[in-house]
């Protein structure tokens, strides 16, 4: 789906305060709210916005350690019941099928180094997991994030 500047502007509106109204967001792009409305809509439609959810911070929640957690897996089956067994631990994150080295790469949490190897047995006890390796990160310099992409493309659409 292309996106323009107001699009944009709405997107980055909403991640910068996710609490404001339809009717101050119109007010504050300066268009109609019927306009906000119906590109909300069509952008929640379309999976460009896929939540308003808080983000959240696992290290507030005392998960002070971030791994990342390559899995060779058994490809019998293939990875969804891998990723389905996965998913009933909390403490993962992510997954992700990747090519390289390995079969799914997860990011992880944890409360401490020692708790670290708790999770990663949890993800080798999982059917299908044939081996991990784990690096664990120091710091986030670039913390996920979208909002450059989303002002980069009514630019690029642009050029």
């Amino acid at each position: 789906m292309s996106i323009d500047d107001l699009d944009a502007r709405l997107i980055a509106l909403l991640a910068a305060e996710p609490r404001v109204g339809i009717l101050e967001a119109s007010r504050r792009l300066g268009v109609a709210r019927g306009t906000v409305q119906a590109r909300l809509d069509r952008l929640t439609a379309s999976k460009v916005i896929t939540g308003f959810g808080p983000d959240i911070d696992p290290a507030a929640l005392g998960y002070q350690v971030t791994a990342f957690v390559t899995l060779q897996i058994r490809q019998v089956s293939g990875h969804e019941p891998v990723a389905g067994l996965l998913a009933a631990i909390p403490e993962v994150l992510e997954v992700h099928t990747i090519t390289g080295g390995g079969d799914m790469l997860c990011r992880v949490v944890a409360r401490s180094n020692a708790d670290l190897q708790r999770v990663i047995d949890l993800i080798v006890d999982v059917e299908g997991v044939v081996r991990t390796s784990s690096v664990i990160a120091l710091d986030t310099p670039v913390a996920y994030r979208v909002l450059p992409l989303v002002a980069d493309v009514p630019r690029r659409r642009d050029r």
